[in-house]
């Protein structure tokens, strides 16, 4: 195919890629001794609508000033989404709109009721239509524009090597829509302008230029941080930063101590365990929160969760719990002590778990909930935040170690022992990718990443379901071929009729293993239907585990990493033996 690389160019490509990991490791808290790039890339600035599109408030057709008009298109954009129908989003959303417009237009438009967007979602959506019925021609110019700024923004230069940037774009103003039932939905996400913007670079001739008319907000030389810029966004007033593509040396460097710092823990785990267990006895009602935290977090790998204020989602986690959130049964369904947790976690996904505890946790939690009612806190006897008074104990006990350590630990090492459970050595390739799904799921089962099954699943598994039924006719076939040619070959005894005979073989086993595949396929995909095993794939699990695993019992890479995850864990690829253990 045009355009393909040959092997020759690929394997050039490999020999010139910067092997990192081989070279010397810089002084401790250095990321970098040169950095050099472009800049952000900032949203383009609005274009007006046609003047053949209309906005109508109470019926009559008004002309909105730039900042409204742009407004009202967010607004207008979402018309046939759930977000328009909520109180809380269009209330939000009406608030901050009025804000942008001119005092004229505020005393006018005082109900948003009374405004009639039609107009502007239709010439949206048929902005829309066009976009997916573009040429090819089209579609390749497009592309091209895209080649052309990726190369001028999409790179940097660290210490003399070309490396790729993972999100050089600033994201174009808009609503927010935030998970679940967030307080700060329908409000209005600002434009992100160059004076909000603090770029970090070498010093030297190559600091990157503002856009013209504009200057940066600061220009820092901090090479102890990995980030190329960052702003303050208007929502939630976090920062955000543009940072180097997952493949890149400073994402790859961060990963691989993630990872050893959860090895390292592996080798202190049964002390810390005895430590906090002997904490659960202690006169001094913190240490005992803290010690049952601790447990948590480990036996359950939940995220540690810090204090928010008012304004955001109520998400907890383990040391944000209320009374709410847990129920104590001294036997349920023939176990003792079981904990019953309900309460949303990250990104608003509910976590919902019922486990046995030991009873010293159980007496615990008994008297941390004694004379407390729907809005205390679980763990109320720490007067600054539970996750710093922790992560402040953790450093204490290992180097580098805090809350979040365990749940890359406990990830890491279940996916390692259900791999050592659930691989087969006799099973086909099908089975062992199966199996190595199977172990992937159980960590994501522990880490709680569920997603909704996709909208077309009983679709989709009709239609493999008709893939399996067809291929199973096929194998009747090819088996009673078979028969035949065996018959054949008995009667006459001739080098023609056993090739005949051979043939038929290899063709009904070659049929035997397409059905096994594909009814592996189809028991994947209904075991994966509201399990998400992307998350801790690339986020949680030491990569050299899946590596190993791969080398060991002859699984292409390819099938458990795409080309993408292969760049972000080249260094992983290239250190892995087959007998590596975590």
């Amino acid at each position: 195919k045009k355009g393909k690389k040959s092997k020759e160019q690929e394997a050039k490509e490999e020999e010139t890629k910067w092997k990192w990991w081989e070279e010397e490791k810089k002084d401790e808290g250095v990321k970098w001794k040169t950095l050099e790039h472009k800049g952000p890339l900032f949203a383009p600035l609005y274009e007006r609508l046609p003047t053949s599109v209309h906005f109508y408030y109470d019926g009559r057709h008004v002309v909105l000033s730039d900042g409204a008009e742009e407004v009202a298109g967010f607004y207008a954009r979402m018309l046939d989404h759930d977000y328009t129908t909520r109180d809380l989003f269009n209330k939000n959303y009406f608030r901050d709109w009025r804000k942008v417009m001119t005092a004229e237009e505020r005393h006018l438009i005082t109900d948003l009721k009374k405004c009639n967007f039609k107009e502007m979602f239709e010439y949206f959506k048929l902005k829309s239509e066009e976009r997916k019925n573009m040429s090819k021609e089209e579609k390749q110019a497009i592309k091209k524009e895209n080649e052309k700024i990726q190369s001028e923004y999409g790179f940097c230069i660290v210490d003399g090597h070309k490396q790729k940037i993972g999100n050089f774009r600033i994201e174009p103003p808009g609503l927010f829509r935030g998970r679940g039932e967030h307080p700060k939905q329908g409000m209005l996400k600002k434009r992100v302008q160059p004076e909000d913007v603090t770029i970090n670079c070498s010093k030297g001739p190559n600091v990157p230029k503002p856009p013209a008319g504009h200057k940066w907000k600061e220009v820092r030389h901090d090479n102890t941080v990995t980030w190329l810029a960052s702003w303050s966004e208007n929502i939630q007033g976090s920062i955000k930063y543009v940072m180097l593509n997952a493949a890149s040396r400073l994402k790859g460097e961060k990963d691989w101590m993630k990872y050893e710092t959860a090895r390292k823990l592996h080798k202190c785990i049964d002390k810390i365990r005895a430590n906090y267990r002997e904490d659960w006895k202690s006169k001094e009602m913190r240490i005992r929160q803290r010690a049952v935290a601790l447990y948590f977090i480990d036996k359950l790998a939940l995220r540690a969760g810090n204090e928010k204020d008012e304004d955001t989602a109520d998400t907890v986690g383990c040391c944000s719990l209320r009374y709410e959130h847990v129920k104590l049964h001294e036997t349920l369904e023939g176990k003792e002590c079981v904990v019953e947790l309900d309460f949303l976690g990250k990104d608003s996904i509910r976590y919902t778990n019922t486990v046995a505890v030991e009873k010293r946790v159980f007496k615990n939690l008994q008297l941390f909930m004694e004379n407390k009612q729907a809005g205390d806190d679980l763990f109320d006897r720490l007067n600054v935040s539970l996750t710093t008074i922790l992560n402040k104990h953790l450093q204490s006990l290992m180097d580098g170690l805090s809350a979040k350590v365990f749940r890359t630990y406990n990830a890491s090492r279940t996916l390692q022992e259900q791999l050592d459970l659930l691989t087969v050595e006799d099973d086909p390739l099908p089975a062992k990718i199966l199996a190595y799904n199977r172990a992937n799921r159980q960590v994501a089962i522990l880490c709680n990443h569920q997603r909704a099954a996709p909208k077309n699943f009983d679709k989709q598994m009709e239609n493999l379901q008709g893939k399996i039924d067809a291929k199973k006719a096929l194998v009747r076939a090819a088996k009673k071929e078979l028969k035949d040619a065996k018959s054949d070959f008995k009667a006459k005894k001739s080098e023609s009729a056993r090739t005949a005979m051979n043939k038929k073989k290899k063709a009904y086993d070659r049929l035997n293993e397409q059905l096994a595949k594909l009814e592996m396929q189809l028991t994947d995909k209904d075991e994966n239907k509201e399990i998400a095993l992307g998350t801790s794939k690339l986020n949680y699990l030491d990569p050299r585990i899946s590596i190993a695993w791969c080398k060991k019992w002859g699984v292409p890479i390819e099938k458990i990493y795409n080309k993408t995850q292969r760049e972000k864990f080249a260094w992983a690829i290239d250190m892995a033996e087959a007998d590596y253990h975590f």
